[in-house]
């Protein structure tokens, strides 16, 4: 009887032990970080706002973490290939991701066997930004408002195309949205990235999109694009004239891509808010701000806590929409 007290006792003290030793640790590799260089994950290729966000990002944090930050592109299945590559490495602040709409909140309701759970094999970092995407059309058509769009869609059944990053992506879902809620019958054209998809969108080859504006905003300047609309819950400080998608006609219309920065789950709690801390410093400082703001984004720095509360309320939306306008991976 004794014995099995005292065996109790001990379990308990050893769990507390292990428990500080845990505690200990993850403090002592906070203080330590970062030791080497650190990679940032853009799930997407070169060119994309996601990639042109993450070198921009990673030239501030150099300077503040002391360290080189590594942009390493891994594109692919609309941003889940490299987002699932960052879930299983290891736990240490050493590799993080760009994550953004596709790769934590649309994908769970897209893909059925999605090889990662964005709330259990992440910690939210940051929400650094929202950026609205921007409704073009290529000038050759005799379009230039959503009205004169939808009744264009109407009258040339299935003949207008809209390009994609590819299945799954915001440009994907936004365009499946329009078509959903405008009662149009649009061609899908999936790409491998922005590049190629916008050179076809440039040519004509495709007729429409619903595009980034860091990618979109030269060639509307330059007459190459007319751009339509914002596809925003609000109008973009760099076209301020243009109006919302709901605004010139389609009710409803309210979506926006977000980036965010995801560390591995279990990376401890103290690089966590360091790398916070570092972020949204940068993200503050006037070089990136004014930068971001040319391409219409706007600047966010929430924190972990709201950032995974932000994307809690993201999933089951993204989830309805798929589901009402029956979505499918082409």
């Amino acid at each position: 009887m004794r014995s099995s007290r005292w065996n109790g006792k001990l379990s308990k003290w050893s769990r507390y032990l292990l428990l500080g030793v845990a505690i200990a640790s993850s403090q002592a590799a906070a203080q330590d970080y970062p030791a080497r260089p650190v990679k940032l994950v853009s799930p997407w290729a070169p060119g994309g706002a996601n990639d042109i966000f993450c070198r921009a990002l990673a030239q501030k944090l150099t300077e503040s973490l002391g360290q080189p930050v590594v942009v390493e592109n891994r594109p692919g299945a609309a941003g889940t290939i490299g987002s699932d590559y960052v879930a299983k490495a290891p736990a240490d602040g050493y590799t993080l991701v760009m994550g953004s709409s596709p790769t934590h909140s649309i994908a769970p309701g897209l893909y059925p066997r999605l090889p990662y759970d964005p709330m259990r094999d992440f910690a939210p970092v940051t929400l650094a930004a929202v950026v609205p995407n921007i409704l073009v059309v290529h000038p050759s058509l005799p379009i230039r408002s959503v009205p004169e769009l939808i009744d264009y869609a109407k009258a040339h059944l299935r003949q207008l195309n809209f390009s994609s990053t590819g299945n799954g992506s915001s440009q994907h879902l936004f365009g499946e949205l329009f078509k959903y809620l405008a009662h149009v019958d649009i061609v899908h054209v999936p790409y491998k990235g922005t590049g190629p998809a916008l050179n076809d969108l440039l040519s004509g080859q495709v007729q429409m999109a619903f595009e980034n504006p860091p990618a979109l905003l030269p060639h509307i300047q330059a007459g190459r694009l007319r751009a339509l609309a914002v596809a925003g819950t609000k109008r973009s400080a760099s076209l301020p004239d243009l109006p919302t998608v709901a605004e010139a006609g389609l009710p409803g219309y309210d979506v926006a891509v977000w980036f965010g920065i995801f560390a591995p789950a279990g990376t401890p709690r103290p690089i966590v808010e360091r790398l916070h801390k570092d972020i949204a410093a940068a993200l503050a400082s006037p070089d990136i701000k004014t930068r971001m703001d040319g391409f219409g984004a706007e600047i966010i720095g929430a924190g972990p806590g709201q950032f995974d509360a932000y994307l809690r309320a993201e999933i089951p939306k993204w989830a309805a929409i798929i589901k009402a306008a029956n979505v499918k991976v082409d």
